[in-house]
Order: C-alpha cells, then structure tokens, then sequence
C-alpha cells in the first residue's frame, strides 16, 4: 500500500505513523510542508493519506504563513475521500478534513497539552476498528481547537476537556485531534519549540509539565494505534482500492 504523509512544521513528527507503515511494508512518500514542498496534485499517487498536526488553523492564509496552503490541502483532502482512499487526520489535519467537507474549525473548550484520558462515545464503543481501545483510555494532546462536524460526521470519542477527540467522516475517514502517535522523540521536539506557550498555559487544567510529558510511556497508545491503523487498512473496501490500484499500474 501506499502511503502519503503531510508533515507541516520541522519540530513536528510522524512519530508512530512512521514505524507502523515501515514494518507493515507500505511505501511511504512525504509532503514537508514547511520545506515549501506543495501538497500532490491529485489522489492518484497514494492508497492513504496522513495529515498531521501544526500550530496552524485551518483558516490561516498564506498571508500569514507562505509554506501552508490550506485551500490546496483541503482540495487534495476532498479528492482523496472522492476518489474512495483512506484518510486519516491528526490535530491540524482532522480540522482541515471538516473544512474540506464544509465544516468549520471550533474553539475547543479547554487548551490541552500533554497525556489525558479520552472515553469512547456509545457509537465508539460498538465501532469494531475501536473495539480493543478500553474506555477511558489514556492518549496524548497539543490542542487549543477542535474539527467541525459534516453531515454525517460520528463523534467516536470525546474528552473533559474536549467533545470531539475522534470523529469519523466517513467509512475510511477518520479525524484525531488527540495525538495517539506521540512518542518521547516526538514530545520532546515539541517542547523543545513550545517554551513560550507552555509557560503561558500553566496552571490551566489540562496542561502537563514538562517533566510529566517526558517521563510519561506512550507505547501502550501507540499499539492500539498500530491496531486501528491494521484494522483500517485491512478492511475490504481499503484492500479492494489498493488492489485497483496495482491493476491500473500492470494495464
């Protein structure tokens, strides 16, 4: 299968999405976006699209940062659901999959940074690619917004301080605004950028110290990610796209 990551700013990290799709085999191919890379042209390239997160929102204008092309990335969103593959969007990338569906990016109530726990909804817990999550279930976040809801759109999970923690687009369109693929490697770049905002966060209720998010173990949330990520692409409708996929490329 192939793999298209969208990866927005330097001090961000694929982090679990990366070992995933090398030990799965995938071929994996990569937009970096804060290198002025633009996003693909079209869907045609990959199987599976990962947005990733970055301190923009989906309304911020090239105006105000030249690398990001939010308008290009929510019309190679849209292709890619239209053309039936599977995406999945973290943070900053499920907000723009509700953009490019025609649902506007909210305010979360609560800022939340660092490892809280995330319940599954009623729908979350009959969704058989969630069934192995347990409820709650403790999950990583960097958040101060949350994705729009479309017509049809699933809330699979939700938080204290956040309604919409996992939402589902579609049968192979998933948003996460929490961050299930940190890992040490990946938080520590993020802290090692965020002084400034961590300092001004403090004593809000949903804000880990430094100390607390360095010394946290994520490896349980990122198996259950590997698991959901398994689950996903190893459903019928995700194997039947590939497959037509290798047929095109024989003809």
């Amino acid at each position: 299968m192939r793999v298209h990551f969208v990866l927005h700013e330097s001090f961000e990290s694929a982090g679990a999405y990366l070992p995933w799709a090398e030990s799965r085999g995938h071929d994996v191919s990569w937009t970096h976006v804060y290198r002025y890379e633009s996003v693909p042209d079209n869907a045609d390239g990959f199987d599976m699209l990962v947005v990733f997160g970055g301190p923009q929102s989906p309304r911020t204008t090239l105006a105000e940062c030249p690398y990001f092309d939010s308008q290009a990335e929510q019309r190679l969103i849209r292709q890619a659901i239209d053309a039936g593959r599977t995406v999945v969007g973290i943070c900053l990338g499920s907000q723009l999959i509700g953009e490019a569906l025609g649902a506007a990016v909210c305010q979360s109530p609560e800022k939340e940074i660092g490892h809280y726990p995330i319940t599954l909804t009623a729908a979350g817990q009959q969704h058989p690619l969630f069934s192995h999550f347990g409820s709650p279930l403790i999950v990583g976040h960097w958040h101060n917004d949350m994705p729009g809801l479309a017509a049809g759109t699933v809330i699979l999970a939700e938080s204290d301080g956040c309604p919409r923690q996992i939402v589902q687009y579609g049968d192979k369109v998933y948003g996460f605004q929490c961050h299930m693929e940190f890992t040490a490697e990946a938080v520590e770049g993020l802290i090692q950028h965020s002084e400034q905002e961590l300092a001004e966060a403090k004593g809000k209720p949903f804000i880990r110290s430094v100390d607390e998010m360095r010394t946290h173990d994520y490896r349980e949330m990122n198996q259950k990610l590997w698991e959901f990520l398994d689950k996903l692409t190893q459903s019928p409708s995700s194997s039947s796209t590939a497959q037509r996929h290798r047929d095109r490329t024989r003809l």
